[in-house]
């Protein structure tokens, strides 16, 4: 194989670039779980951990992947045959709805056309329908990682409460949390599911259950079968800082550590960049004459940008193509999307010159793969992201 110098440009939406001091967090030799400095360690993130959440409710960590913090979520709170409203916003949403399903809850699914997020007065409608209060909970995907479609939460909480409906409201921010702005608490969520490999900065491998007193009330008449994702023991076991399995050591050190840095910059300020970013690259989308997937502005993603192919272009030949000129890996379309869009992560431990550079490389591949379009989108978005600076709005 030839050797690819300078770095390789990871700019799918997750797994996300780790930045180096949590690299280096991370490589420190495993200590003993059950000793006085794991526990140390283990009530220190417990306790800093829900801030990112933006909630005064406890955070539930698992060795597992997204799918598994899914799954943790539904056998928790309910019990087989219980009805879940969901909403199809994309690939994501069809696998949690197939998830559940196959666990043996009734599914009650609300399509989209993938370009729209959750539409709060479908979901409105069809609770007020539901008058014998048959659904148990409410599943959304905030954003939507396969669509670059971010859907509204707060206001699907507002629709729920006008419907007067005593469903949970369970909510996946796998590709939000630390990267959109989130609000547990004020929204009025029940079950947050997160991962660890997109805003949190870490590798996969550590999902997460944040849950309301009302979750946890559920949870203990719920009657689905569990073990290993049980509350009950994990919560147990975390008032001493401990867990009832083995926990993933040094994925913990570099939670730490990445709670630090999103605690320094801070919150209102991580959301700010994230937006600036999006905004800059939806820009020079434009400039090239493509389209953005997501058809509305309120409900763009602040994450990524799916991008849509002309007519006659398939996307997965387009990435291929950038991926070897440049070494740089773009998001590949997923279920009807396949090969029909691209998709730029620009979330995570991201700056303007890494921003830069990824619209670089994908102005340089439309032009090499031969896709139609206009020159120009990197200079509009580095005009933009010059006038937009923090430092510049600081005068």
């Amino acid at each position: 194989m030839t050797h690819a110098s300078g770095r390789h440009f990871l700019q799918i939406p997750g797994p996300t670039n780790v930045p180096d001091r949590v690299l280096r967090a991370i490589d420190q030799p495993t200590i003993d779980h059950r000793g006085p400095e794991f526990a140390a360690l283990g009530l220190e993130i417990l306790g800093e951990l829900p801030k990112i959440f933006q909630t005064e409710h406890p955070v539930i960590i698992y060795p597992s992947s997204g799918t598994g913090a899914w799954e943790a979520a539904l056998v928790n709170a309910l019990s087989p045959g219980d009805r879940v409203l969901m909403c199809e916003t994309g690939q994501f949403a069809v696998l949690w709805q197939q998830l559940a399903a196959r666990l043996g809850f009734d599914t009650q699914v609300l399509p989209t056309d993938w370009r729209h997020g959750a539409d709060p007065e479908v979901i409105e409608a069809a609770l007020t329908d539901d008058s014998a209060h048959a659904i148990k909970a409410v599943c959304i995907v905030h954003n939507e990682t396969s669509t670059g479609v971010a859907s509204r939460i707060g206001k699907i909480r507002k629709a729920i409460d006008r419907a007067q409906h005593p469903a949970l409201f369970l909510v996946d921010t796998i590709s939000s949390l630390a990267s959109i702005d989130y609000r547990m608490d004020e929204w009025g969520v029940d079950v947050t599911v997160a991962g660890s490999q997109k805003g949190l900065m870490l590798p996969p491998g550590l999902a997460f259950n944040a849950v309301s007193d009302k979750a946890v009330a559920a949870s203990r008449s719920a009657s689905t079968p569990k073990s290993y994702w049980s509350w009950d023991d994990v919560l147990a076991a975390n008032k001493s800082g401990f867990f009832p399995y083995t926990p993933a050591t040094n994925l913990l050190y570099g939670l730490s550590e990445s709670i630090r840095m999103l605690l320094e910059e801070g919150l209102d300020n991580v959301f700010a960049r994230h937006d600036r970013h999006a905004a800059a690259t939806r820009l020079a989308v434009g400039t090239w004459g493509l389209e953005v997937l997501c058809l509305n502005p309120d409900e763009h993603s602040s994450s990524l940008t799916a991008v849509l192919m002309p007519e006659g272009h398939d996307a997965d030949s387009f990435r291929a193509v950038v991926l070897e000129a440049f070494d740089m890996s773009l998001g590949t379309g997923l279920g009807r999307l396949a090969g029909k869009v691209f998709r730029i992560g620009h979330l995570g431990s991201f700056n303007d010159l890494m921003l830069a550079g990824t619209l670089a490389g994908v102005e340089m591949g439309l032009a090499r793969a031969g896709v139609p379009h206009e020159r120009g989108g990197v200079a509009a978005a580095l005009d933009w992201l010059a006038d937009s600076s923090p430092e510049r709005a600081n005068g």
